[in-house]
Order: C-alpha cells, then structure tokens, then sequence
C-alpha cells in the first residue's frame, strides 16, 4: 500500500514550511535515513529524512514552494512492486489541491513582487458533455482559459484524474477551444519608490522564515522585557596568552581554541558563581536553572541563529572548541537539527570580529541575560597605579529587569570579568 509523505514539523513552533529543495525525484529508491528533502522552517533550513523504504512514486509540491502546511502531502512512496503510476493516484483526497493552493500562492506573490496586473479570476468549473464536472486546479483552469484549451479534451495526471498545472501547459489549443480569452499584457517592470522625503528606488525582497522568526521574536522582546544594560572594560592580556600556550599543548590533537571558546566558558563560570542570572522570567514563576546551556550567535546566510553548547561551565575548552566549531559550521550550511539550537539558559554574541568597540545586545526571550562583547583593542590603562597600556575589551550584560536586579547583574558582570583577567579558573 502506497505511503504518503506529510509535510513535517521540525520544530515545535513550525506550522507551514517552505519545500527549499528536493533531492529525490519519481523512481529514486528511498531507505530509512536518506536525506529527501531541504525544508526552510521558522528556524532554518533543516534536512528532511525518509522514515520508511521504497520508492518515490509522485512529487507532489514542487521544490521552491513556500506556505505548504505541516500535514500536507508532499509526496507518495510505492513499496516494492507496487505499480509506481497507481501509487501516484493514490494520494488522500485535498492533497494535490493543497500543494497546488501553496503553489498558486506563491505565483501570485511573483506577481505583484513584479508589479504585473492581477491575473483574471478563475473561470467557472468547467463541465464535460455529459454534465460532470471536470476536475482541475483552479491555476490549471486559469492557463486553460488564457490559452484558449477546452478542459474536457485533456487527461489529467493528477491524483484521480484531476488536471493540473503540467497538463496544460503542454497541451495545444483543439477543435473546441473555450472562448477565447486575451491575457492582459504585464505592465513595463518599474523600479518601486517609497515616496514623499525618501523618494529612492529599491527591490523588495520577501522574508524567508527564518527572517520572519528573527523579527517577530526581537520586537516581542523590546516591547515586553525591560531591559537593563550592565558594561565593563576587561582586560584580555592574560586571557591571550593562556589560549597562547594551550593552543601550543593542542596543536597535536588538532585543536585550536579560539578566543570566543574561553569567553563562552568564562560566562558559564560566571552563572556558576552568580545563579541568580541563570534564570528566566515566565509570568507567575521564575525559572532557576542548575545547569549553564549557553546559546552562541551565529550569522548564517538565512539570518541570526543560536547553537547551543550544553553544560558548558562543566565542559572542558578542547570539547566546547571542537563542539563550537562543529556548530558554526552547520548553522552556516543550515543542518542544525532542532535539539541543537532550541533552548538555551543564557546568549553571547561577539561582534569583536569585525571591529565593534562596543554594543548592547538584545535579550533572546525566553532567556533573561544576554553577553555583549567587543573588539579586544590597545589602550590606555592604569596597571598596578602606574598608566600603561593594555589589551581591553568592553563587555555588556543586557539583562530583563524581571528576573534580575541590577546588583546581581553587576555580580555576573564582576565574575565574568574576574575569570577573563585570571583566566586559570578556566582550566580548573
């Protein structure tokens, strides 16, 4: 009996998806574990796995299609022997309908992307000669009408007989054409202008999910945390030549600690010493977390995403570095799975990179902290009473004012600066 192939949930959040890309097509052989499909979540894009074996008898969305709802059929799977065309008919009833609804969307949304003129309303449901109606997708309906076809002289290849886009697309116009029709010829594309004061041309881009989470969740956090920003200049001298001496004892296991690797251990031995700020504020309680799950930010082509390194005030630097750049190196290609960037007790984000002296960050709800950190720079400093000059870096705590007093907030901010100028207590 043939499997249909639902449209998952790959995170607890998602309710519809975008098929980014399939990679499987009809007749490819399937088993348990083999990647058939890229899907674009609220999240990022994320790997779809075959869960059954046999062979792919139908596709049934195309790839590119965005807004598929979870639980609509995407695709049918045939065991084997079974007839690969039979199988494709076997699709649930409203499963075509519903990938074809998903892809008449986003066909319209192309067009007014490109300012072309709506497209005429589908036609009434077309009848054969003996009064039944004919079955066919309200855009196969359209292109039929557009191009002059009579729906009763087509044979369907959709489940049931049903006509489709593909069906018409192909056909040429017979001996009893429906009337015709002229489409309305597309407007000259024009660049599209904001007007009034900001009068310049640009191009709109459509948000993919992953952008469209990012700024739903930042503005819920703006507008519902009250946050309180807690900044100290730390001094990263010894910090640098520790990690300098390390990556010398690792460089025969392959393994080089990057500056970012000891800040991260640092933070969740401050939450360690300081608990009060491993919390999160959720309505009448207050969560006190016992263990130290620090989110990283990433930047990753789709947008801002937050790895996780679990346990991390307990983990070793060799482990949290190999784990670190295992992460990176997923978010950027858009393989985390959920378990690998869901959670989290507390962020840090290092904008150091690229130059930043300084800046405040803005809190990942539900968490209650996030670690703002800069560029490590040569400066001015009073060492041991005398002026000299030193490696400083400026880090801010943005807390939610919630759960978290300000003086405990100084605490962690205290701590954290503590371990990065006596950083053997990293290593300990």
């Amino acid at each position: 009996m043939p499997t249909p192939i639902k449209m998952p949930a790959l995170s607890p959040t998602m309710e519809e998806g975008t098929l980014a890309k399939w990679l499987v097509k009809p007749g490819d052989s399937v088993s348990a574990g083999d990647i058939m499909a890229e899907i674009e979540t609220d999240k990022a894009t994320m790997e779809f796995e075959a869960v059954d074996e046999g062979t792919i008898a139908s596709i049934m969305v195309d790839e590119g299609t965005e807004g598929v709802k979870v639980g609509t059929v995407i695709a049918m799977l045939a065991e084997e022997g079974e007839d690969l065309e039979e199988a494709a008919k076997a699709a649930p009833a409203g499963g075509e309908a519903k990938a074809e609804e998903a892809r008449e969307e986003k066909v319209e949304q192309e067009e007014k992307r490109t300012e072309a003129p709506a497209p005429a309303p589908a036609p009434a449901a077309a009848k054969s000669d003996d009064g039944t109606r004919i079955k066919a997708s309200p855009l196969a309906r359209r292109i039929a009408e557009q191009k002059g076809l009579d729906l009763s002289s087509i044979t369907g290849s959709g489940p049931g007989g049903r006509i489709v886009k593909a069906d018409v697309e192909d056909a040429k116009p017979g001996a009893a054409p429906a009337k015709e029709a002229a489409a309305p010829a597309p407007a000259p594309a024009k660049p599209a202008t904001m007007g009034g004061d900001l009068d310049a041309p640009y191009e709109a881009q459509k948000l993919n999910n992953v952008r469209k989470v990012i700024a739903r969740r930042l503005t819920e956090a703006k507008q519902t945390i009250p946050h309180i920003y807690l900044t100290v200049d730390v001094r990263l001298d010894a910090l640098l030549k520790l990690r300098s001496e390390l990556n010398k004892s690792l460089e025969a296991d392959g393994i080089k600690l990057s500056v970012n690797d000891l800040l991260i251990k640092a933070q969740a031995r401050a939450l360690q010493r300081v608990p009060l700020c491993n919390v999160s504020f959720q309505g009448d309680e207050l969560y006190q977390y016992t263990r130290e799950d620090i989110s990283v930010a990433v930047a990753a082509p789709s947008g801002l995403i937050t790895p996780i390194i679990r346990d991390a005030g307990r983990k070793g630097l060799a482990q949290i570095s190999t784990e670190m750049k295992e992460l990176a190196g997923k978010a950027r290609d858009g393989k985390l799975q959920p378990h690998e960037f869901q959670g989290g007790t507390a962020s840090l984000s290092n904008l150091g990179m690229f130059g930043t002296k300084q800046f405040d960050a803005v809190i990942n709800p539900p968490q209650a902290m996030i670690l703002a950190v800069g560029a490590g720079e040569q400066r001015p400093f009073v060492i041991d009473g005398a002026l000299g000059v030193a490696t400083v870096m400026s880090a801010t705590g943005s807390f939610d004012h919630r759960a978290i007093d300000g003086a405990d907030g100084a605490q962690f901010m205290q701590a954290f600066q503590q371990l990065v100028e006596n950083p053997m207590g990293l290593v300990v």
